[in-house]
């Protein structure tokens, strides 16, 4: 436009940025927010239960098993949970199951600190269960799939760093709580976060992945527009489009055939030698093991358990900064390798009979450093390599099969270890997990590659090929699938 018909003519106002401009950063970074808060809530309802039980197993006369049905209960409405979620948030929209999972931690938190008996408490964290169960599914789908590609990984980074300060946290309030003995209050309070996260999930729109996956692909342009001003939201919903028709006709029975057989016994395994190998044994019972090593009075029983999940959190953004440098392989076998030495000192620390003095303080080290190596190295890795084993066609198939396994393994410590405790006594208990860690050890450095740097076509390439890498990278570029597919939830 000229000089001349500038002034000839009254001046143009600017054109006002466009809504999805406008919106577009502030509606991602609100679906990475509210994805983390699910996340608190979901690891401090985990780990509510490890002071509460100390309590509320004097008021209601709970036996050895009925303190072990109290935490396995929850666990089992988690697998019943993990095996609907990804049908629910399909069917209904990762929105919906957001909602739901919102929802019913409101309302069942709630009951549960009102809970008359032990059996409506059991009743009530099974349907509880259900709720983490489908949370642990939806959780990472909404925020992976909804964030922008440039932020994406660290928002779901930050989702699984949100649930380890989850745990954190409710060891803090179960401390702060401990002196009156307010079990309640303990179980309930996350009611209050988990109803206020309501008003957000209500003003937000589903993904633009289920958009495209229910046919509303107008709708699924619009919210990319939304939530990522940096790229051509059609030509995005094209590649979306493209995913979603790569990654049709999975089955758990093409699992157990060549060439994917050996992966799946890799991932399968890791999800199993992930939770057998007793880390929730010390999320759920903690105050009971350091009272058995010798800590006497509250404050100690439960803030000692505190300091433990917060060098977990610090271990789990060590891993996240260095896993890339590193490598794979190298810090999870440099994990379970500790935790194999830390059990083999809490095996001798509780063989010496009476503890006391510096025995009870190298026992506290030996805890904190098997929970952060736990983190550091199992906890940080398990999804990764589940999300990198397999083809776009069996990658959430994969993820689930794994899943099922972590969760089966974790019911079988919530429901023994205490019981194991009292029959075996601390010793022969820690010795046997620690048999089970070193056999992780042994399953992992022989089945785990290094992944480092590979594209996931040259990773898969890896496990067509018998577990050895090709000569020659596979052909063809990445998959559209891995460059805006989802991943998979992390671990409880």
């Amino acid at each position: 436009m000229s000089i001349a018909s500038v002034s000839a003519t009254p001046p143009t106002p600017p054109t006002p940025p466009t809504p999805s401009a406008r919106t577009a950063r502030p509606t991602g970074r609100l679906f990475a927010l509210t994805g983390a808060v699910v996340g608190v809530i979901y690891g401090y309802d985990t780990g509510s239960i490890s002071g509460a039980l100390v309590f509320l197993s004097k008021d209601f006369h709970l036996s050895e098993a009925e303190k072990g049905l109290v935490n396995s209960i929850l666990v089992f409405g988690s697998i019943v949970g993990a095996l609907i979620g990804g049908k629910l948030a399909d069917a209904l929209g990762r929105k919906a199951a957001m909602l739901i999972v919102a929802a019913s931690y409101a309302v069942f938190v709630a009951c549960s600190a009102l809970a008359p008996n032990v059996l409506v408490l059991d009743i009530v964290r099974f349907l509880l269960g259900i709720a983490i169960g489908i949370s642990i599914v939806a959780a990472p789908l909404y925020v992976a799939e909804s964030t922008p590609a440039r932020i994406r990984g660290a928002s779901v980074a930050a989702y699984q760093v949100a649930t380890v300060a989850g745990i954190v946290l409710t060891y803090f309030v179960n401390w702060g709580l401990s002196g009156g003995g307010h079990w309640r209050w303990m179980l309930g309070l996350s009611a209050i976060p988990a109803a206020l996260v309501l008003i957000p999930l209500l003003r937000l729109p589903d993904t633009p992945r289920w958009y495209v996956l229910k046919g509303r692909t107008e709708r699924a342009v619009e919210v990319m527009a939304m939530t990522d001003p940096d790229v051509d939201p059609r030509t995005e919903v094209a590649v979306v489009s493209a995913a979603l028709a790569e990654e049709s006709g999975g089955s758990v029975r093409s699992l157990l055939r060549k060439p994917y057989a050996r992966a799946a016994f890799f991932v399968v395994g890791l999800g199993f030698f992930c939770q057998i190998t007793g880390i929730n044994a010390v999320t759920y019972y903690s105050p009971q093991i350091f009272e058995e090593m010798g800590f006497t009075g509250e404050g100690q029983s439960f803030l000692l358990p505190s300091f433990v999940q917060l060098a977990s959190l610090a271990a789990t953004v060590l891993a996240i900064l260095v896993i890339d440098r590193l490598g794979r392989r190298v810090v999870l076998l440099c994990g379970i390798g500790t935790m194999v030495l830390m059990l083999a000192v809490l095996t001798a620390v509780f063989g010496v009979g009476t503890l006391q003095g510096t025995t009870t303080w190298v026992g506290f080290a030996a805890i904190l450093l098997f929970t952060a190596a736990f983190n550091f190295g199992f906890g940080s890795l398990i999804w990764v390599y589940a999300s990198e084993a397999f083809p776009a066609q069996l990658r959430s198939t994969g993820a689930s099969v794994m899943l099922t396994a972590d969760l089966v393994a974790n019911l079988l410590i919530a429901q023994f270890f205490p019981s194991l405790m009292a029959w075996a006594g601390a010793a022969r208990t820690f010795a046997g997990l620690g048999v089970l860690a070193l056999a992780a050890l042994v399953f992992a450095s022989v089945t785990a590659p290094e992944t480092k740097g590979r594209q996931l076509e040259e990773i898969q390439g890896y496990w067509r090929n018998g577990g050895s890498w090709p000569q020659t990278p596979a052909p063809g570029p990445v998959s559209a699938s891995a460059l805006g597919g989802a991943p998979a939830p992390p671990s409880p």
